[in-house]
């Protein structure tokens, strides 16, 4: 019996996995892209309009398209930050999205396999073996892999095998419920809007989330407090904004790590992505850009090894990120680390986002995915105003 051997195995079939698969099968290579199935991530969707342009994805995947956010701080008291000129936040729906990136990557070339990674096994052969099963319960098969890119999510099962302390790293459990959108606009809820609530008895220590889908929404709540009741919290908010009517279509959560992972390839034949790599921006939870650009990443890596047979080229992917994003990933983990500790904090940091300069920079990092260097001015001043909301020299609320 003839041996199966791929040059790349991609474990995970998520924005980070299928990106890879597409990149890798795109470069020349030959590509299985193994995804378990019948499981949607819990997600907000927002995505920027960088990624649609990055990626090229197709306007028509996009479910929604936000204007505007409001943040709700724990008095109740509501800031809308319009997106103004700058744009929109396109909003997808995991479902479909993620699909149609893994048939994306099959029409690349990848070969699609339905199956549930089991564990990397070596023998006297060069290259590791990939053992999986098609079924609960089925038969373990293995095939062959020159390089293994796993993209299987928070807690990745390749990481925690393959890379030292990866089982340490620091998630926040995220849960939503996915529902039909109400018939009318209101102003609990507005289809061209996403609603934030910084709020700690909807979330002590991240935040919950109202997002539109077109025809229906997300509603959902991120903790690492695992004491706290994430479907209470979500069955709170939908009471809370009238939202109890609307029928529920599924129900997801999933941990959401919030921290780049230190390493990112075993040295050898491994290499990791997205989820999976710690890479879902702290403070937001974004994580869908990051995903594809860590897959991306991770793919160019691991083509140059697959060419050059230097493992050393691995380690590309997470130095290139860093440079990219690591900065920004450390000001938001600040960020979230101070303003959402109490409430008495989430309520000044709700404040801030009503002063203009602040808003016009957020929604311009967004876009772009870098911090706004162009205006200095506008730095200071939001700079001497956090200030003062640090020192409690600003009133909370106006």
């Amino acid at each position: 019996m003839t041996e199966t051997i791929y040059d790349a195995v991609v474990v995970g079939g998520g924005p980070a996995g299928a990106t890879a698969a597409t990149d890798l099968a795109l470069a020349g290579h030959s590509v299985l892209l193994m995804e378990r199935g019948g499981r949607i991530k819990p997600c907000g969707g927002a995505v920027p309009p960088r990624m649609l342009e990055d990626f090229d994805i197709p306007q028509s995947l996009l479910v929604a398209r936000s204007r505007s956010a409001r943040m709700i701080a724990p008095s109740g008291r509501a800031v809308d930050m319009p997106v103004g000129e700058i744009g929109y936040v396109g909003m997808v729906d995991r479902e479909e999205f993620d699909e149609w990136l893994r048939e994306r990557a099959r029409m690349s070339g990848a070969e699609r396999l339905t199956g549930t990674f089991e564990k990397i096994e070596r023998d006297d052969e060069a290259h590791p073996l990939v053992t999986f099963r098609r079924e609960r319960g089925g038969p373990i098969e293995r095939v062959r892999a020159r390089v293994v890119v796993g993209a299987d999510g928070a807690r990745s099962a390749v990481a925690k095998q393959c890379l030292p302390n990866a089982e340490r790293v620091k998630c926040v459990f995220a849960y939503h419920e996915i529902i039909k959108a109400p018939e009318r606009d209101s102003e609990a809820y507005d289809g061209s809007r996403c609603d934030v609530f910084y709020q700690g008895r909807l979330s002590p220590d991240f935040y919950a989330w109202v997002f539109p889908h077109g025809d229906t929404a997300s509603i959902g709540v991120g903790s690492a407090n695992k004491g706290f009741s994430l479907r209470g919290a979500v069955s709170d908010m939908r009471s809370d904004l009238d939202l109890t009517r609307c029928e529920t279509i599924r129900r997801e959560g999933a941990p959401i790590p919030l921290k780049p992972l230190k390493r990112w390839d075993n040295g050898a034949d491994v290499i990791v992505a997205g989820d999976a790599a710690g890479i879902v921006a702290p403070a937001s939870g974004e994580g869908i850009y990051y995903a594809m650009v860590g897959g991306r990443f991770s793919a160019e890596a691991a083509s140059q090894y697959l060419v050059t047979g230097e493992a050393k080229q691995l380690k590309r992917a997470r130095s290139r990120f860093m440079k990219e994003h690591g900065r920004v990933f450390w000001i938001l983990g600040m960020m979230q680390y101070f303003w959402y500790s109490s409430d008495k904090r989430r309520e000044r940091f709700v404040t801030m986002c009503d002063d203009k300069d602040v808003q016009q920079l957020t929604w311009q990092a967004y876009m772009n995915k870098k911090l706004v260097r162009k205006k200095p001015m506008a730095h200071v001043k939001i700079f001497l105003k956090d200030t003062a909301h640090l020192l409690g020299l600003r009133a909370a609320t106006r």
